[in-house]
């Protein structure tokens, strides 16, 4: 199947996740990226993240408060931090959580591990067995094209075919320069995918109790208000 099918996964990594977090984690995401420039067109993070937010139909009013609270002079402090865990037999989970509390964050996170019984680790216990991407999908180009395209930007990525779509995997520091990449060879391709994420290099399956187990502490980390992400390395096809 490839990796293809973890794009989709990838895709919905805040797993299940009720609107009301994905708006306030979006919120958060953004007011983050414009304390650095409030201008999308020289602020291509900022400029992202809008364009995901609208993606996944965050009200335009959320927007621009968390743009507005940055010229208003609001001063919030927010920090990524990755956790990392593992889950009922081999199953291992990595999170990522923005915050602007670090204390609350991981003892709520600590807590959904405990409740599931399971063990969260220290940092680098998993993430050797992950890897980072950022990961594009698009139409209205061939193989041939794309290979011209990044060829001519000089930037590297691997390149899947799934029916008629293009999907490219980059080193995340090569997000905007494979997407400029792309862009500059044809300006009217829309992306149905723009996302850095981190994929388990195998995966593993996980049944009865095991994954009850599982899936309680997925859920329990989704109801979890900093953490913005969840990553995992069971096959739950």
């Amino acid at each position: 199947m490839g990796r293809a099918y973890e794009v989709r996964k990838a895709a919905i990594m805040k797993t299940g996740a009720a609107k009301a977090k994905i708006y306030t984690g979006y919120a958060k995401e953004i007011y983050a990226a414009a304390k650095k420039s409030t201008d999308p067109e020289s602020n291509p993070t900022l400029k992202r993240l809008i364009e995901k937010a609208k993606k996944e139909q965050v009200p335009n009013d959320i927007i621009k408060r968390a743009i507005e609270k940055v010229n208003s002079g609001v001063d919030e402090s927010y920090e990524k931090y990755r956790y990392e865990g593992f889950g009922p037999s081999s199953s291992t989970i990595i999170i990522d959580a923005l915050t602007d509390n670090v204390n609350r964050t991981v003892s709520s996170i600590r807590a959904a591990f405990s409740k599931a019984h399971c063990k969260l680790g220290s940092s680098g216990a998993v993430s050797y067995m992950y890897d980072d991407y950022c990961i594009l999908s698009f139409k209205g180009l061939n193989e041939e094209q794309v290979l011209e395209a990044l060829l001519l930007e000089e930037v590297n990525a691997d390149i899947e075919i799934e029916e008629d779509s293009i999907i490219l995997y980059g080193n995340p520091q090569d997000l905007f320069k494979i997407k400029n990449a792309i862009l500059s060879y044809n300006k009217n391709i829309v992306f149905d995918l723009d996302e850095l994420t981190t994929i388990a290099k195998d995966k593993v399956e996980l049944s009865g109790d095991d994954l009850v187990q599982f899936n309680k502490l997925i859920q329990l980390l989704d109801e979890i208000e900093d953490v913005q992400n969840v990553y995992h390395n069971v096959n739950l096809q």
